[in-house]
C-alpha cells in the first residue's frame, strides 16, 4: 500500500469488509506529511458514513494523555512520582492498608499497583465525580501485591486524575483542555457527549450471539461509560488529532508551533521501560509511563491500545523514522484490521512488519496441567481452567460486572500450548478469529496467576 490518500482509502475499505469492521478512520504521518483515510459507516443503524474528521472513542490511549498532564506536574515540581499518593490524596484508602500507604504515582502508571483494576462504578455525572469515585475503593483489594507484577489498571487512572485535579484545583477535563488539548491544537478532541454531539461521531458495534463467520457486528444499546473512567479511557476525538498528540511526544514535549508541552526529560522517561510485561506476546514486552513499549525486529516502538462499548483505537509511534499510525474503528474484527493496515502501510513508511500473534505448533505438544487447573478470580472477571474430555485445557471466562452493565456470556476457549517452558499458550474463540496469547506463571511466592489481557488474574480455588 502506497501513502496515496485514494489508495489508502481504497485499501482501507477492503481491508474493513474482509474484517467485518463497519467504519474506521486512519492516519499515517510519514516523511513529514499525514494521510489519512475513511471507509464504511459510524452507525449501521443509521448509515451515516464516515468521514476522516468523525469523532471515535479512543478508549485506553486516554491514559497517555492523563500521564502527561501528571508529568507537567512532575515539571512544575509539584508531584514525586514516587512518593505515596496519600500525601496528595490524605483521603485516599484501599483495603490494604499497607497499600493505602506506599502506593506511588509510578505504581499506578505503569500498572504495578496490584490494585483491582476494572472497577467502573458509575458515581453520576457531576463535576466531583472523581472524588466520589476514589471516596468509593475503601473496600477494594487486590489482584497481586504490589510491584510483584504487571496488571492492567483503570482504576488506577482514576485516582491519578483526582491527584491532577487536587493539584491544578481544576477539574481533569479543564486541566486535559487547557494544559494539552488547546496548545496542541486538538479542536476535536472531547470529553464529554455534549461536545460530541456537535461532530460526526461513531457508535460502536457488538459481536451477535453466536454468530458465524460472515455476520456483521450489530449496533450497541449504548454509546456512553460512566464519567468516573474519564482518566482511563473516556476521551473522543478524531485520528488527526492524535496525530498531533503523538508529534508531541516525537518532539519531546514541545508542539507543532515550538510551544513547549511537556519537558524533553519528561517525554523520554514515559518511554524507559519500567516494567516487563508478563505476556509479551499480546502487545508489548515493557511498560513505560503511560505507554507501552513493543519491539518490532529489535527496534522499539511506543504506543497504546483502547477499547470501550465496541469501539477500538490503535496508536503506534516509530521514533527512528518519525512515523504514527493511528487506527480507530467502530467494531468487528479490529485488532486484525490493524494488524493487516499497519502490514500494508509500515513497510514503506519505516521499513518494518508489526508481528503477529503467536501460532500453534503443526504438532501438539503434551502439557500436565493439573497443578493449575481451577478457578482465577479478580474484580469482575472469573477463569476456570479445566481440562475437557479429550484432555484438552479449555479456560472458561466468565464477567460478572462488565463496562456499563452489559452482560456478556462465558466465553469457553480450548488452550494450544506454544511454549510451556515460558508458560505461553495460545486460544481463539472462533476459526475466523486471529490467536490470542495465554499466559501461566507463578510469583516470587509460589501464587499462580494467568495472564490474559493485559489483566493478572491470582488462583483462588
Amino acid at each position: 500500500m502506497t501513502l496515496d490518500q485514494a489508495e489508502l482509502g481504497r485499501r482501507l475499505e477492503e481491508l474493513a469488509r474482509t474484517y467485518r469492521v463497519p467504519g474506521a478512520t486512519l492516519a499515517v504521518h510519514a516523511g513529514g506529511r499525514t494521510t489519512l483515510a475513511a471507509a464504511g459507516v459510524l452507525n449501521r443503524g443509521t448509515g451515516v458514513q464516515t468521514t476522516t474528521d468523525s469523532l471515535f472513542q479512543i478508549g485506553s490511549i486516554t491514559k497517555t494523555l492523563t500521564t502527561t498532564l501528571v508529568m507537567q506536574l512532575v515539571d512544575e515540581g509539584l508531584l514525586d512520582l514516587d512518593e505515596p499518593v496519600v500525601k496528595v490524596l490524605p483521603t485516599f484508602k484501599v483495603a490494604d492498608p499497607d497499600v493505602t500507604a506506599s502506593v506511588t504515582m509510578r505504581h499506578l502508571l505503569t500498572h504495578t499497583s496490584g490494585i483491582q483494576g476494572d472497577v467502573f462504578a458509575d458515581v453520576g455525572r457531576g463535576d466531583d465525580v472523581l472524588e466520589r469515585f476514589v471516596a468509593r475503593l475503601a473496600e477494594l483489594g487486590q489482584s497481586h501485591p504490589i510491584g510483584a507484577t504487571q496488571s492492567y489498571c483503570n482504576t488506577g487512572f482514576a485516582v491519578a486524575g483526582r491527584v491532577i485535579e487536587v493539584l491544578t484545583g481544576k477539574l481533569w477535563d479543564t486541566a486535559l483542555r487547557e494544559r494539552l488539548l488547546s496548545p496542541l491544537g486538538m479542536d476535536h478532541t472531547f470529553t464529554l457527549p455534549e461536545d460530541v454531539l456537535r461532530f460526526r461521531a461513531a457508535l460502536g458495534h457488538l459481536p451477535v450471539p453466536e454468530g458465524g463467520a460472515d455476520d456483521w457486528p450489530q449496533p450497541a444499546p449504548r454509546w456512553d461509560i460512566p464519567r468516573s473512567a474519564g482518566p482511563a479511557g473516556i476521551v473522543v476525538a478524531t485520528a488527526e488529532d492524535l496525530v498531533a498528540f503523538a508529534r508531541m511526544h516525537l518532539a519531546d514535549g514541545a508542539a507543532a508551533d515550538g510551544t513547549r508541552v511537556l519537558s524533553a526529560t519528561s517525554a523520554h522517561m514515559m518511554r524507559e521501560p519500567q516494567v516487563a510485561v508478563p505476556d509479551r506476546w499480546t502487545i508489548a514486552d515493557h511498560w513505560g509511563l503511560g505507554w507501552f513499549l513493543p519491539t518490532w525486529q529489535g527496534r522499539t516502538l511506543y504506543g497504546h491500545d483502547g477499547g470501550t462499548i465496541g469501539q477500538s483505537a490503535f496508536l503506534r509511534i516509530l521514533p527512528d523514522r518519525d512515523v504514527v499510525i493511528v487506527l480507530l474503528a467502530n467494531g468487528g474484527r479490529t485488532r486484525e484490521l490493524f494488524w493487516a493496515v499497519a502490514n500494508e502501510v509500515l513497510p514503506e513508511a519505516a521499513g518494518l512488519y508489526m508481528p503477529g500473534p503467536p501460532q500453534p505448533p503443526a504438532e501438539r505438544i503434551a502439557v500436565d496441567l493439573a497443578d493449575w487447573y481451577g478457578s482465577y478470580e479478580r474484580h469482575g472477571v472469573r477463569m476456570d481452567l479445566a481440562p475437557c474430555q479429550d484432555g484438552t485445557p479449555h479456560l472458561t471466562v466468565t464477567v460478572t460486572e462488565g463496562l456499563a452493565g452489559l452482560e456478556e456470556p462465558p466465553h469457553r476457549m480450548p488452550l494450544t500450548a506454544v511454549d510451556p517452558d515460558a508458560g505461553l499458550f495460545v486460544t481463539r474463540e472462533q476459526d475466523v478469529a486471529a490467536w490470542a496469547p495465554v499466559v501461566l506463571y507463578t510469583l516470587g511466592d509460589g501464587s499462580r496467576y494467568i495472564h490474559l489481557g493485559g489483566r493478572a488474574t491470582p488462583k483462588v480455588g
